[in-house]
């Protein structure tokens, strides 16, 4: 193996047999492997029969231990950098060490594997042959908000991270912003839970709202802006409001149907169809 390489190694994330033969070969020859959370990788590398030196690898501590790595691969030292699980620098720590390596002219080699992110993507059902990541959105309410805002007439499909306790708030926070659109969620993927979800965005809220005490991270993917998506002004909302109103249609069932016609949320049409029928 080449003296002064930072490998960046994916690691299952779930079921230990989704390692690649390249990746047990790396993880053995290296001399060092820098971890996110060095109990996980003691784990696997136990599971495989591999001795190998750790270092802790986190956010708190990347900026700081970034450049003394850097120092040993310049002294010619090999280093496998591993997250938790998956592909490291997809919304894990990795920037840093990579960029510092290459600064200092130092190969930097992929071995690739295991993401949360393809997998899901892989079994979606939905159309995602290009897909905006966003990775975990701001955990404030108003932040959030305005993000997802941002992203309602993207016509890719967008795949998201979110802690299984913040779920339900995300998944309400998107019907407000994008319409209630299809969506897949995927919860303990490749592992003996592995569940896998699928609805328009109002459904899946109302199967976790029934959910007790979810834990963990998930993936969801939520279909892109249709092409006819947020072209209704609000003008032409409310003239097709009235006339469905005229129609005898409650303001739930206008809001449901127009929302999937026009991309505009649920909730914003239903507030206009009631203020309509107040006038």
């Amino acid at each position: 193996m080449p003296d002064g390489v930072l490998y960046v190694v994916a690691t299952p994330i779930g079921n230990l047999e989704d390692v690649t033969l390249r990746a047990l070969r790396v993880l053995r020859e290296v001399d060092l492997i820098a971890a996110e959370d060095t109990r996980r990788t003691r784990i696997l590398l136990t599971r495989h029969g591999i001795e190998r030196p750790l270092t802790s690898y986190y956010d708190a501590v990347e900026r700081r231990r970034a450049p003394l790595i850097v120092e040993r691969l310049k002294a010619g030292a090999s280093v496998a950098l591993v997250s938790d699980a998956g592909t490291p620098g997809l919304a894990d720590p990795g920037y840093h060490l990579v960029r510092g390596a290459l600064a200092a002219g130092v190969p930097v080699v992929p071995i690739p594997g295991p993401s949360a992110l393809t997998a899901l993507v892989s079994i979606a059902g939905l159309p995602a042959d290009r897909f905006l990541f966003e990775g975990f959105l701001p955990t404030r309410t108003g932040a959030r908000a305005a993000r997802l805002a941002a992203l309602a007439g993207e016509p890719r499909a967008l795949v998201f991270f979110e802690a299984a306790r913040r779920l339900a708030a995300f998944l309400a926070a998107a019907e407000a912003a994008l319409g209630d659109r299809e969506a897949v969620i995927a919860r303990e993927l490749t592992k003996r839970h592995e569940e896998v979800l699928r609805g328009t965005l109002a459904h899946l809220a109302e199967r976790i709202d029934r959910v007790d005490r979810l834990r963990g991270e998930v993936t969801v993917v939520i279909a892109g802006a249709s092409p006819g998506a947020r072209q209704v002004d609000d003008a032409t909302l409310d003239e097709r409001i009235r006339a469905a109103r005229a129609a005898g249609r409650s303001a739930a069932g206008i809001a449901a149907a127009l929302a999937r016609e026009t991309g505009r949320p649920r909730r914003e049409i239903y507030r206009r169809a009631v203020a309509l029928t107040r006038e």
